[in-house]
């Protein structure tokens, strides 16, 4: 039976991952472009590409380094949430 504590449980589970995911995927391009900054700060060179071309580089990287881990964690979130559909309803 579906109780308000299976359902806080489920959802802070499903929150849970979803930050972890999106925290390997943004940590490092924001810690890219911190590092941009400082090296457009110290030579004054205030190019807009340069400040958005290696985050979206970072970005995308991440996404090719830990796309199977990511993919692998929402799969197993939802495999899970999908067994535990049928105890929940009845």
């Amino acid at each position: 039976m579906l109780t308000p504590d299976t359902a806080v449980d489920i959802v802070s589970n499903a929150v849970h991952i979803t930050v972890l995911i999106v925290c390997v995927l943004i940590v490092p391009s924001l810690i890219g472009g911190l590092l941009i900054s400082i090296f457009q700060a110290a030579t004054q060179i205030n190019e807009q590409m340069l400040s958005f071309l290696p985050r979206l580089l970072i970005t995308l990287g991440m996404l090719i380094f830990a796309g199977h881990w990511i993919l692998r964690t929402l799969s197993d979130l939802f495999i899970e949430s999908f067994k535990q559909a049928g105890h929940l309803v009845g």
